[in-house]
């Protein structure tokens, strides 16, 4: 992935100024915004875009008309598309959620429906949902009804509780329902781009209120869009990989402990090299009077820098048995050091998780390399 001087980069703000200057010239000629490409240093993304953000303001006196006049001079330039944009909304809703001028909260949300195909407003719209939650959301469900599958987009993913690289909403992180009725409205979309949003929306909700997302989806489940199972198993995956039943329900695993013998993880062997693999295999029989359908995973238990022992769950398959039928599986897991994880020797843990149910837990030796 692209990092964020490459994404926010001074050739991207080089390009915002020169749209600004050509579609809006002004006594400032937009200095400050150019002045920060020179500034940006070591920031993250979202801060880069804040702080260009910043020098917009700056350069229209942190007057929302000016800077809403500027925006729609430069919306009738092809070249103001891309990563520049991400700034620019950020002004926007900073200017209009400060104003005095009630008018202008309401035409600030107008202005981010209008920027977002050229980029996405999604992590600016924030900014409005704090400032008035139920005014914003008003908004959005109008935007559900736009012909622009951008815009529809907007009003799902913008309002995720728990959008990536975005300020928190803390009123939808307490009320996730609050939003329920934009994706009732949204989930069945003619866009793949929209649904996926939908889907990642309710799996956020999972993480916060699981009864009220495996609900939801269930509601859908029972409509007759061709396109819901696909979206209900991408909205699902977090709590499927959690076990939770009623998700594995929706997403069409059925059978439980009384239903299965599970033998293993049986290791190759239990003193594990860092750097190594851990070899294992299992056996699953359904020894029921009815198929099953089943998501297999396993569980590495990670001993912490503490000592203590932290759980980790990967996928293993998935297995459709009939009665009497066995399956056998195996996996060789690495421990070889990565950037995102850091190993620890001692006594870690390996066990299988089959629809959510936990089993046989084996322990072994993580043994460094000193």
């Amino acid at each position: 992935m692209p990092t964020a001087d490459e994404l926010i980069s001074p050739d991207s703000i080089r390009g915002l100024t020169a749209v600004l200057r050509s579609t809006s010239p002004t006594a400032s000629r937009w200095r400050t915004v150019a002045g920060s490409a020179a500034t940006l240093g070591p920031l993250s993304l979202s801060q880069r875009a804040r702080a260009v953000g910043e020098a917009l303001l700056a350069d229209a006196g942190h007057n929302y008309t000016h800077l809403a006049n500027a925006t729609r001079a430069a919306l009738t330039s092809d070249d103001l598309a891309g990563w520049m944009v991400w700034p620019l909304t950020e002004a926007v809703a900073s200017a209009a959620t400060a104003s005095s001028c009630d008018a202008d909260f309401d035409d600030g949300l107008d202005l981010l429906a209008r920027l977002t195909p050229r980029l996405t407003a999604e992590f600016a719209l924030r900014a409005f949902l704090n400032a008035d939650l139920s005014r914003t959301l008003a908004a959005a469900a109008a935007w559900t009804a736009s012909p622009d599958p951008a815009v529809r987009r907007l009003a799902s993913e913008g309002t995720r509780p728990k959008l990536p690289w975005a300020r928190q909403v803390p009123e939808l992180t307490r009320n996730p329902a609050a939003t329920l009725l934009l994706l009732d409205r949204l989930h069945t979309d003619t866009s793949d781009t929209v649904r996926r949003s939908v889907a990642n929306h309710l799996n956020d909700i999972s993480r916060l209120n699981p009864d009220l997302a495996t609900a939801e989806a269930a509601r859908w489940a029972n409509g007759a869009a061709p396109t819901s199972p696909a979206l209900i198993r991408h909205a699902m995956r977090t709590l499927v990989k959690q076990g939770n039943p009623a998700a594995l329900e929706l997403v069409g695993f059925h059978g439980d402990r009384t239903d299965l013998t599970v033998e293993g993880p049986l290791l190759e062997r239990t003193g594990i090299p860092l750097g190594g693999t851990l070899d294992f295999t299992s056996r699953i029989t359904n020894i029921s009077d009815k198929p099953v359908t089943l998501a297999i995973d396993y569980v590495v238990h990670h001993v912490k820098a503490n000592g203590k022992q932290a759980p980790m769950v990967f996928k293993l398959a998935k297995r459709a048995l009939s009665p009497g039928e066995t399956t056998e599986l195996g996996r060789s897991h690495s421990f070889r050091p990565i950037s995102t994880r850091r190993y620890y020797s001692g006594t870690h843990a390996v066990q299988l998780q089959v629809n959510g149910h936990p089993y046989n837990k084996v322990s072994f030796e993580l043994v460094s390399a000193e």
